[in-house]
Formats: C-alpha cells, sequence, structure tokens
C-alpha cells in the first residue's frame, strides 16, 4: 500500500510538472510574437529611411553625371570648330598653292618654248663650227705633212714626255725635302735626347782609396818587416801603396773586382783591428765569399732605378758584373745606363716601345761579362743569354745588331745603335790606349796561368811585375827557379811591351795543427 501510495504521488508531481511546463511554453510564445512584432516594425522603419538615403545619393549622382556630359560636350564642339576653322584656312591655302603653280606651269612652258628655240640656234652653230674645224684641220694637215691621228700621237708623247719630267722633278724635290726634315728631326730628337740624359763622364781608375783613422794605422798594415802589406797584396792581387798621404791608403789593380774585393778587405781589417797575415786571410776569405752578393745587389739596384720589369734573375746578376768592367776605359755598367736612358728618351719622342726600348738599350752588352768565357763576339754571346733567359726578339735583336754584326729587323734596334754611338762618343768618354793596356794585362796574366803548378798570377806594378802563386805539392823549392825562367822567355815570345816584366814565384807550405 505503501508503493501505491509513492506511485500515485509521483503520478500527481509528474502531472503538476506537466501543467506547469505547459503554462511557460504558452507565456514564452506571447512573449515571442510580440518580440517579433517590434522587429517587423522597426525593419520596416530601416527601410522607409535607407529608401530615402539612396533616393537622395541617386539624384545626386545623376546631377553630377549630367554636369559632366554637358561639360563633355561644350569641349568636344569647340574642338570641332577649331578643326573647321583650320580646315578651312587649309583649304584656302591649298587654293592659293593651286593658283601658284598654275602660273608657274605657264612660266615653265613659255621657258621650254624658249628653250627648243635656242637649242636649235646651238644646233646650227655647232654644225658650222664642226664643218669649221674640219676645214681648218684639213689646211693644218697640209701644212704640217701629218694626220689628225698622227698629230694626236705626237702630242701626246710631247705631254707624256713633259709630264715625266715634271713629275721626276717633284719627287726629286719632295725626296729632298723629306731627307732634309728628317734629318733635321733626327737630329732635333738626338739632341734633345743627350739634353736630357746629360751625364757626367769620367775615366774608370785603376786606384780607390780607403780613408785611415790615423797614421798610426800605416804601420800596422805595413806589418813588422812589411809581412802584412804583402800578405794582403798576395791574397787579393793588388797592389797596396801607403805613402805620405795623411790619413789615407791606396789600392791599385786593373781588375775592378780585385779592387773591391781588396777595398772591403781592408776597410773590414781596419775596423776590426787584428790585422796579420792570419786574419787577412780570413777578412780577404770573407769579402771573396760575399762579393757575388755585392754583385747582386747592384744588379737589383739598377734595375729598380731604370724601372725595368720582369728581368730574369741571371741577366739581373749579370748587370751587376758590369759595374766592374771597362770599355775603353769606360764603365760598362754606367755606359749601358746611359744607352738605356737615351734609347727611351728617343724612343718617346718617336712615339715606339719606349720600355721595350730602355730594356735593349740596358742588356745591349750584357755579353761582355762573359765574353772571356764562351767563343764569339761580346754581341752573340749576350744575345744568347737574352734568349736564354726569355726576353723578346725585338730585344735580342737589338743586342746582336748594335755593331751591325747582323741587319737590324726593328727600329727599336737601330735607336739602341745610335744610343751605343752616342755614349760612346761623347768627347773624353773612352781611352783606346787604356783598352788596350787592360788587354795587355789581361793576356800577361793569362800566359801565366797556362803554366802547370801555378796557382794564381796577379799582374801589379802596372804591369811591370807579375806575382806568381804556386802550388806546394807540384812545383818543389828547387823548381821555382825554372818556372820563374819559362814564364819569362814566355812572355817575351808572345808579348810586346814596354820597358821589363819582373817575374816573382811565391812558393808557400804551410803547416796547420789544433791542440787541445
Amino acid at each position: 500500500m505503501q508503493i501505491i501510495g509513492y506511485i500515485l504521488t509521483a503520478i500527481a508531481f509528474f502531472a503538476i510538472g506537466f501543467l506547469i511546463q505547459k503554462w511557460l511554453r504558452t507565456s514564452n510564445i506571447k512573449k515571442a510574437e510580440e518580440t517579433a512584432k517590434k522587429i517587423v516594425e522597426d525593419a520596416k522603419k530601416g527601410a522607409a529611411q535607407h529608401k530615402s538615403t539612396a533616393e537622395l545619393e541617386l539624384r545626386a549622382e545623376w546631377s553630377k553625371r549630367r554636369s559632366d556630359f554637358e561639360r563633355e560636350i561644350r569641349a568636344r564642339k569647340e574642338e570641332a570648330e577649331k578643326k573647321e576653322k583650320y580646315l578651312d584656312e587649309r583649304a584656302t591655302n591649298l587654293d592659293r598653292k593651286a593658283d601658284l603653280i598654275a602660273r608657274k606651269d605657264a612660266e615653265l612652258s613659255k621657258k621650254e618654248v624658249q628653250l627648243l628655240e635656242a637649242e636649235k640656234q646651238v644646233t646650227v652653230k655647232n654644225e658650222r663650227l664642226d664643218s669649221i674645224i674640219i676645214e681648218e684641220n684639213r689646211k693644218l694637215e697640209k701644212i704640217a705633212g701629218m694626220t689628225q691621228d698622227e698629230a694626236k700621237r705626237q702630242l701626246r708623247q710631247n705631254l707624256e714626255t713633259e709630264a715625266r719630267e715634271e713629275a721626276r722633278g717633284f719627287i726629286r724635290e719632295e725626296m729632298e725635302r723629306a731627307r732634309s726634315e728628317a734629318e733635321r728631326q733626327a737630329k732635333k730628337i738626338v739632341s734633345t735626347a743627350i739634353e736630357r740624359c746629360a751625364t757626367e763622364h769620367v775615366l774608370e781608375s785603376t786606384i780607390c782609396t780607403v780613408s785611415l783613422p790615423s797614421d798610426e794605422m800605416k804601420g800596422r798594415i805595413i806589418g813588422r818587416e812589411g809581412r802584412n802589406i804583402r800578405a794582403f797584396e798576395t791574397l787579393t792581387g793588388v797592389d797596396l801603396v801607403i805613402d805620405d798621404t795623411p790619413e789615407s791608403a791606396y789600392i791599385s789593380s786593373l781588375d775592378p773586382m780585385r779592387r773591391e774585393v781588396a777595398k772591403k778587405s781592408l776597410e773590414r781589417l781596419i775596423i776590426d783591428g787584428r790585422i796579420h797575415p792570419t786574419r787577412i786571410e780570413e777578412i780577404v776569405e770573407q769579402a771573396k765569399k760575399e762579393f757575388p752578393g755585392i754583385v747582386q745587389k747592384v744588379g737589383e739596384d739598377v734595375v729598380a732605378e731604370l724601372k725595368v720589369s720582369g728581368l730574369h734573375p741571371e741577366l739581373v746578376k749579370l748587370l751587376g758584373q758590369l759595374k766592374f768592367r771597362t770599355s775603353y776605359g769606360q764603365n760598362v755598367l754606367a755606359h749601358s745606363k746611359e744607352v738605356a736612358n737615351l734609347a727611351f728618351l728617343m724612343a718617346t719622342e718617336l712615339g715606339l716601345p719606349k720600355d721595350t726600348a730602355k730594356r735593349a738599350g740596358l742588356l745591349h752588352d750584357i755579353g761582355k761579362t762573359v765574353s772571356q768565357e764562351y767563343e764569339g763576339t761580346h754581341q752573340k754571346i749576350g744575345a744568347e743569354f737574352a734568349r736564354r733567359y726569355g726576353e723578346s726578339d725585338i730585344v735580342v735583336n737589338a743586342i746582336e745588331a748594335h755593331h751591325k754584326d747582323i741587319e737590324p729587323t726593328s727600329a727599336i734596334a737601330v735607336l739602341v745603335e745610335a744610343a751605343d754611338s752616342i755614349s760612346g762618343a761623347r768627347p773624353g768618354a773612352r781611352r783606346e790606349a787604356f783598352e788596350a793596356y787592360i788587354e795587355r794585362i789581361e793576356k800577361l796574366e793569362s800566359i801565366v796561368s797556362e803554366f802547370d803548378g801555378v796557382d794564381k798570377a796577379y799582374a801589379i806594378q802596372a804591369g811591370r811585375e807579375i806575382r806568381v802563386i804556386v802550388e806546394p805539392e807540384k812545383v818543389p823549392d828547387e823548381g821555382i827557379s825554372q818556372l820563374a825562367v819559362d814564364i819569362s822567355h814566355k812572355i817575351e815570345e808572345e808579348m810586346k811591351y814596354p820597358g821589363e816584366i819582373r817575374v816573382a814565384v811565391i812558393r808557400e807550405r804551410r803547416a796547420v795543427s789544433t791542440a787541445k
């Protein structure tokens, strides 16, 4: 029963809930209908307002377009009026031109008639002239005794002969004028080059001076009983002159390389202060070892001074050796630099490759550094070295042709030859006797060096004495006297020289040991 009561209570609650829900739904529907009505009314009001605004905007747009259309119509009308006016004026001008052309056509027709009449008159006159010319030619043929064709040929021959003679004279005058102008220009170019390359020429000396800190140093250089000075002269092959000149000593030698080595050695001995035969030998050997570096430095300085680029290191070394070579008393390196500058200046004036001319001028005597070691002229030897170390054909030909051994193949070669002649022909630049004197000294040393056992040979005292250093292993003490006699006889047979030549043979045996 209790369960049934519960069920009935639940049914009652369900029924009450259903009724309440239905009531709420009916109330919501009424509210929704009222809201919808309000929304519809608001929409109608908004649509009416929007319609009014759209009508106003449409009227304004229509008014603006109408104004633009009217403005465009007016502009086109004005343009059409201008074109119509322009066409009227053009038509008027065309009418005027048509009238003018008509008048000119009438005048031309009139002139044409006049020209036809004049042409008829000219034709008649020409016919009369032709008949007169024929008659006159007949009379001339009778007088001259030749036909017209023969007279023409004769006249042609006379005119050709006269023209040929006039042409020859004209060509001769032009050639003479060109030759004179060329000579004048050549003289101007050469003189300009010489003026711009004015260098002082001093004949190469055989003596160089070494400054001494005091006269007391002279005694130390000479040494006890002259042993220091004898050792120095023997090792360097030069004459060391110490006289009354204050604080000075002189080195005399015909070989510039020996002079340079001796000068460097003596200067170092003076600074070092230890002057005795052993130290002298060490210093001299050191100077000889450093000499190739000095030669290389001289070549590099010359290349930098003249701004010659791309030169092979071996050619630079050979250039440095030119400083220690002379030709007819003229320093070969100074001569080569001058030839390079002269060739450069003349090439500049003529518009030729100036750097190539300078290069060829600098290298033209490069063969003189090794001319004693190879067969052939220094031109040929220098050309071979230049070709071997990558120089151009123009430079090689300029080197080989500068004494006219072969024909020059370029204007550069001709300029180098001219520059070489200018440099050597300056007053005081060269001295023939000096070169012959050097050749005699070199020949004297070469004759002595041919004997077996001779280690070194030095010509000193201006060639009046030859000092011969022999190898002690090959020449005994008892044999040096006979060797001196043999050398003297050889010199007498193969050389011509003024006065006498003293032969001094030196044999030295040295024993060295080390104490520990």
